[in-house]
């Protein structure tokens, strides 16, 4: 059976390894940095459909990642995953372009933290980035090679598949692929309610998200155009908004632990195409730990064909 590589070791490529070793092919993870140090690592995490198109695919692959996750946080505990009640502001009552790939979806009325009267709530799987990572590479056969990959022929193996997230943009000269910077702040508990989830994404220059962990809470967030592919250090007056957002909307967290910064790989449709011995495998937006395990099943399906 042919062998593969998958070029990257976030969510997507760890999982797209994963999904492709299941299918019963001896795959290889190449990757310019370890799975701790990629923009997954700095991942909210909680199944959401966000900034990412098109929105059938979109809902067909979220609906079976939130299947697998749903199955992972009954019986593999290990992986990191648990089910939050998530509930989301919005602005009127119209169904969101998303709710195909969601059972059990419920609109409430009436006074919301944030302000508003409207939100949708539905049980939603989220991941710990550190423990689910982890569990992925420990799923590999082979250990992840660290090197950074210039030019997918250089890249050995009947197969290539590329998902190198925002590093799609040099490697693939993809004029599309953008980066939308996301940075957080990861608190104490204090008094959140671990079992909740909270988000208000109805003005993305003001956006309220809070994200229970199993010790943690993560507080955020933005999703500010950046361009390039270096990470810059966190921003402190972004970390001072949104601490001062949880507070008014009356979230009682502990102290400050950590900054946390991404850089979302957006682009208009998440690009899962074979070119000859390639397949392209990234532009998964702010929702890679949402569409993983779907859109892998694709790159499962092209590498078959």
């Amino acid at each position: 059976m042919s062998e593969i590589v998958v070029i990257g070791a976030g969510v997507v490529g760890l999982t797209s390894a994963v999904a492709l070793q299941e299918a019963g092919y001896p795959v290889r993870v190449v990757a310019a940095e370890r799975p701790e140090q990629t923009t997954s690592a700095a991942a909210g995490a909680l199944w959401y459909p966000f900034e990412v198109g098109p929105p059938d695919a979109v809902n067909r692959w979220a609906r079976a990642t939130r299947e697998w996750l749903l199955q992972l946080s009954r019986n593999t505990p290990e992986a990191g995953v648990d089910v939050l009640t998530a509930r989301e502001c919005v602005a009127d009552a119209r169904r969101p372009w998303w709710a195909d790939s969601v059972d059990g979806l419920r609109l409430i009325e009436g006074p919301q933290p944030s302000g508003g009267r409207l939100a949708w709530e539905f049980e939603a799987p989220r991941v710990e980035p550190a423990l689910h990572l982890r569990w992925l590479e420990s799923r590999l056969s082979r250990p992840i090679e660290i090197a950074r990959v210039d030019r997918t022929d250089d890249v050995p193996g009947d197969l290539v598949v590329n998902c190198t997230g925002i590093g799609a943009r040099r490697l693939t000269g993809d004029t599309t692929l953008h980066a939308l910077l996301g940075q957080t702040v990861l608190v104490e508990p204090g008094e959140v309610d671990l079992g909740k989830m909270y988000g208000d994404e109805r003005d993305l220059s003001a956006m309220l998200y809070v994200i229970p962990r199993r010790t943690e809470v993560v507080l955020g967030g933005c999703a500010l155009p950046f361009d390039g592919d270096v990470l810059p250090p966190p921003d402190p007056a972004l970390r001072a908004a949104f601490l001062e957002r949880a507070r008014a909307a009356g979230f009682r967290h502990g102290r400050v632990l950590r900054d946390a910064v991404g850089l979302r790989p957006v682009r208009p449709e998440v690009r899962v195409e074979r070119e000859e011995r390639v397949i392209h495998h990234y532009g998964h937006g702010g929702a890679g730990y949402t569409l993983a395990w779907g859109s892998a099943g694709d790159v499962v399906a092209l590498a078959r064909g």
